[in-house]
């Protein structure tokens, strides 16, 4: 199979052309199959066919996320393609996740901790939809890590308070679904409330999921899906995660609440389950068989390890539940509780977790990446191994368990030449992991 690839990178600058069996090494093999998974998850091409009727008066682009450019692009391609007037508008992505757009505004601002400047792009965008009228179409492209970049505290809560929550539940160890609850509960733009301010025009949102099941009101805390407010859950998560918050909060959360309304028509451009199917694709045409575990594989990086571990070492002694040569392959986003003081995010302590568990197992190799080529607040997407790991770490008088006690995935395959690089790949459907097994 051939694949067009750069250090076998589908992002990076420089290009080569390989032929893959199962015979092609590990990390050939591993990096074609995350290629091909974020080839499909890219917004290029997916407009076409699924246009809505062009209005009498102004279409208007409102976006968000760290697929927010991309999608911003492929959108004006598809709409002028289709002979339509050009669009206006806003939207937010992550900074250095931007790309060239010809008619809607593209700005940067912090990711997973907020800033002053998404904050003043959420107003900016809420605004923007409040002068929709009645003749107007609304278009709302939304992508994972919208609900940091879409930073708008409810009343009485400040972007200072913001900031400490979202730092305090990213180390929490809480699954993202419950921290985008409590996202909700701190917004004036999410749960709906951004497509309650263009009520009266037509609306359509396109999105990006990067969360397991699919769930639009899910996908950066649904600033265009409405649903009824749930201040008492909300409250409930922070109190089952320890996290103190000041009374004001509290009652903030509380007066924030508001009623389910419609939101207009929801479409999905990509998913987490497109991806792993094309990388299933991809395996078969090498001549692997590939196992699809689910893209909602959820709970702590280094006990996801563990299983997945036993599962490869399974299929190793017995070819079941799949006949080598195989690829396990899997989606989700495992979480980490943060209790040493390395660095990385939890593709590479998940990844560096299952080299301790596989012990060096001959046969067996991995990678594990973020889809967005940022793995947690690192440089890297993620990382890979092979059965000779860690025995490379004790040649060069590394201790994988000590580093794995102290959160530092990073640090590990960093000094190993371990880490995948990719860059922002401009789109975003949560955590990709392959393991290879021959």
């Amino acid at each position: 199979m051939r694949y067009e690839s750069g250090r076998f990178g589908f992002f990076a600058d420089r290009h080569v052309t390989m032929t893959l069996d199962t015979n092609s090494p590990d990390e050939a093999v591993l990096r074609a199959l995350f290629d091909a998974a974020l080839a499909a998850s890219l917004p290029d091409g997916r407009f076409e066919g699924r246009l809505p009727v062009a209005p009498k008066g102004r279409t208007i682009v409102l976006g968000a996320g760290k697929g927010a450019a991309r999608m911003v692009r492929a959108f004006e391609d598809a709409w002028e393609a289709a002979g339509n007037r050009a669009p206006e508008g806003l939207a937010v992505t992550r900074y250095g996740h931007g790309t060239p757009t010809r008619f809607v505004e593209v700005v940067e601002a912090a990711h997973p901790v907020p800033d002053a400047a998404g904050m003043a792009a959420a107003q900016r965008i809420l605004d923007y939809a409040g002068t929709a009228g009645t003749d107007d179409l609304v278009v709302f492209l939304m992508s994972g890590g919208a609900s940091s970049l879409l930073a708008l505290p409810a009343p009485g809560v400040s972007l200072e308070d913001k900031q400490a929550l979202n730092r305090a539940l990213l180390k929490s160890g809480a699954p993202i679904g419950a921290m985008n609850r409590v996202r909700k509960a701190l917004s004036a733009i999410k749960g709906g409330r951004l497509a309650a301010a263009a009520a009266k025009a037509r609306r359509v949102t396109y999105l990006i999921s990067d969360v397991p099941g699919d769930d639009p009101g899910a996908i950066g805390s649904g600033p265009t899906i409405p649903e009824a407010s749930d201040p008492e859950g909300a409250l409930s998560i922070l109190a089952e995660y320890g996290i103190v918050i000041e009374p004001r909060i509290e009652q903030a959360i509380r007066a924030n609440a508001v009623e389910a309304g419609e939101g207009g028509t929801v479409e999905m451009l990509a998913t987490p389950k497109m991806a792993l199917d094309a990388a299933a694709e991809a395996a078969r045409a090498i001549g692997l068989m590939p196992l699809v575990l689910g893209d909602a594989l959820e709970g702590e990086a280094r006990d996801v390890a563990r299983v997945l571990a036993a599962i490869g070492t399974y299929a190793a002694a017995h070819d079941q539940p799949v006949a080598k040569p195989c690829v396990i392959l899997s989606g989700g986003e495992t979480t980490v509780t943060v209790r040493g003081r390395g660095r990385g995010g939890r593709n590479a302590e998940f990844l560096l977790a299952l080299a301790v568990a596989l012990g060096g197992h001959k046969g067996i190799a991995a990678i594990a990446c973020d889809t967005d080529g940022i793995d947690g607040s690192e440089d890297n997407a993620g990382a890979w191994i092979d059965a000779g790991i860690l025995e490379a770490a004790r040649a060069r008088g590394i201790d994988p368990v000590a580093r794995l006690a102290d959160n530092d995935g990073y640090g590990f395959f960093e000094a190993l030449g371990r880490l995948v690089v990719t860059g922002p790949t401009l789109t975003n459907v949560n955590d990709f992991r392959a393991i290879l097994v021959r």
